[in-house]
C-alpha cells in the first residue's frame, strides 16, 4: 500500500553527473541493487547523516572520506546495511571503496559509500566486487529513474524529483531521488537521498543550504520514530550550468534555496507517502507555539502516537486520541482553554473540550481522505512548525515481521 501517483517523473541529467546500476544479487538474485555515481572534478558536495550512535560503517568512512574533499564517486548497494558489524564491517567498507577506486583509476578517498537493508549481517563484499564494473561499465547521465529503483529495499516504488529554474540567464537543473519506507525518524528521517544541481556552489555555502534544507525536509517526516543507523543525504553542485550561486547574488541564492528546498521536499515527503503499509499522508501542523521545541515535541507526540495512528487507518474519528496525545506532549503552563485542534478546516476542540461545533459526520468526511491535515493552534507565541506522518495499518507489522525473510 502506499499514497498517491505511483509514477516517476522523466528525470531532468544534471551536466557533470554520471550514473551507472548493476546487479549483485545481494538479497534477491537478479535484482538491481548496485549504483554508482560519478561527479566531475571541481564539483562541490556536501552531506548530512544519521545520529544514531551506531552508524554504520559506510557513513563513518564517508564523513571522513567528505572531510578530505575531492569527491569522485558514490557507491550504494541495497539488501545490506553493513551496520553493527564492528571492525569487519569498517574493513569490508573500505575493502569496496578500494574496489570501485581501483576500476576508475583513483584512490579511495574519491569514494564514498552507502548501504541500505538489514542491520547485523556481514557485507557480501565478493558480490558487490563483481557488480562494479558493470556498474562502471554502464555509467551514463540518464540513468536518474534506474538509480531510484536500485537503491530502494522495501519501498514499493522509485522515487525523484527534478526542476529546473533560471539564474542570471542560464538554466539550472536540480534533480534528486531518494529511498525509504520504513525505520523513518528525524535526525535524519532508514532513508538515503541524492540531490545533484549543475550550478556552481562553493563547499560550505552548499553544505549550509543542505543542512537547512535537510531540517526542512528530511528531519521533519516521520513513519515509525526510529531512527536509522544508516540515514545520508548528498548534495553535489558540479557548476557545468554556468551559473554561479554565491551569498553576495542575494537574488540567485533565494531562487536556487528555495528550489532546493521544494526537490528535497518532494522526495522526503514521496518516502511518507510510501511508508511501510501506509493508506494515508497526515500533516501535522503545529501553529502559534511559543518556542519551536514545544512547537516540535507537540506534533511528534501526535504524529508518533499509535492510538492516534491506528485511529487514522481505520478512517476513525476518535479526536480523543489527538487530544490525549497533546495533553501529554510535555508543554509547561499549558492553558487549555486557549487550544484548538481542527481535522482539516473542522475544528473539534476548543474551550478545553469538544468544539461546540463539531459534529461526527464532519469528522468522518474528513477521516475518509487519503491526505489528513492534523492543525494544533496553542496560541502561546509565534512559531510554526510541520511534520509530516502516515497511519498505522496491518501491513506495517507484515511488512517489519517478515523483513528478513
Amino acid at each position: 500500500m502506499a499514497v498517491g501517483p505511483a509514477t516517476l517523473p522523466s528525470m531532468y541529467s544534471v551536466d557533470g553527473i554520471r550514473i551507472g546500476v548493476a546487479s549483485a544479487g545481494i538479497k534477491k538474485p537478479g535484482r538491481k541493487d548496485v549504483v554508482v555515481f560519478e561527479v566531475c572534478e571541481d564539483a562541490s558536495v556536501a552531506g548530512v547523516f544519521t545520529k544514531n550512535a551506531f552508524c554504520a560503517a559506510p557513513v563513518v568512512i564517508s564523513k571522513d572520506h567528505l572531510a578530505q574533499g575531492n569527491v569522485r564517486y558514490f557507491l550504494i548497494n541495497t539488501g545490506n546495511a553493513n551496520a553493527g558489524t564492528g571492525k569487519q564491517g569498517l574493513a569490508d567498507a573500505y575493502e569496496c571503496c578500494d574496489l570501485l577506486a581501483a576500476e576508475v583509476g583513483l584512490t579511495r578517498t574519491a569514494v564514498l559509500p552507502f548501504s541500505t537493508g538489514v542491520i547485523g549481517e556481514p557485507l557480501p563484499v565478493a558480490k558487490i566486487a563483481a557488480a562494479i564494473p558493470q556498474a562502471v561499465e554502464n555509467l551514463s547521465a540518464y540513468q536518474w529513474e534506474a538509480a531510484a529503483s536500485g537503491i530502494m529495499t522495501t519501498d514499493t516504488r522509485p522515487k525523484g524529483a527534478t526542476k529546473q529554474i533560471e539564474i542570471d540567464g542560464q538554466t539550472v537543473t536540480i534533480s534528486g531521488i531518494s529511498k525509504g519506507a520504513g525505520m523513518i525518524m528525524p535526525n535524519m528521517a532508514t532513508m538515503l537521498g541524492f540531490i545533484g544541481t549543475d550550478a556552481a556552489v562553493e563547499p560550505q555555502l552548499l553544505q549550509e543550504i543542505l543542512t537547512d534544507a535537510a531540517n526542512k525536509s528530511f528531519n521533519r517526516i516521520t513513519i515509525d520514530g526510529d531512527t536509522s543507523t544508516n540515514d545520508s543525504c548528498m548534495l553535489i553542485a558540479t557548476g557545468r550550468s554556468g551559473a554561479i550561486v554565491s551569498s553576495s547574488d542575494t537574488e540567485a541564492l533565494n531562487l536556487f534555496v528555495e528550489a532546493i528546498n521544494e526537490v528535497m521536499l518532494e522526495i522526503a515527503l514521496a518516502i511518507v507517502k510510501d511508508g511501510e503499509g501506509a493508506t494515508k499522508l497526515v500533516t501535522v501542523s503545529v501553529e502559534s507555539a511559543g518556542t519551536q521545541e514545544e512547537a516540535l515535541k507537540t506534533a511528534y507526540t501526535v504524529a508518533h502516537s499509535p492510538l492516534v495512528k491506528t485511529a487514522l487507518f481505520a478512517s476513525d474519528p476518535n479526536w480523543g486520541r489527538i487530544l490525549a496525545a497533546v495533553g501529554r506532549a510535555g508543554i509547561e503552563n499549558f492553558d487549555l482553554e486557549t487550544l484548538k485542534i481542527y481535522l482539516d478546516d473542522v475544528c473539534i476542540v476548543e474551550n478545553g473540550g469538544r468544539a461546540a461545533s463539531y459534529t461526527e459526520d464532519a469528522g468522518q468526511a474528513v477521516m475518509n481522505q487519503e491526505n489528513i491535515l492534523i492543525r494544533i493552534v496553542l496560541n502561546r507565541g509565534d512559531v510554526n512548525e510541520t511534520v509530516w506522518t502516515t497511519d498505522l495499518s496491518h501491513e506495517y507489522v507484515t511488512i517489519n515481521a517478515d523483513y528478513r525473510s
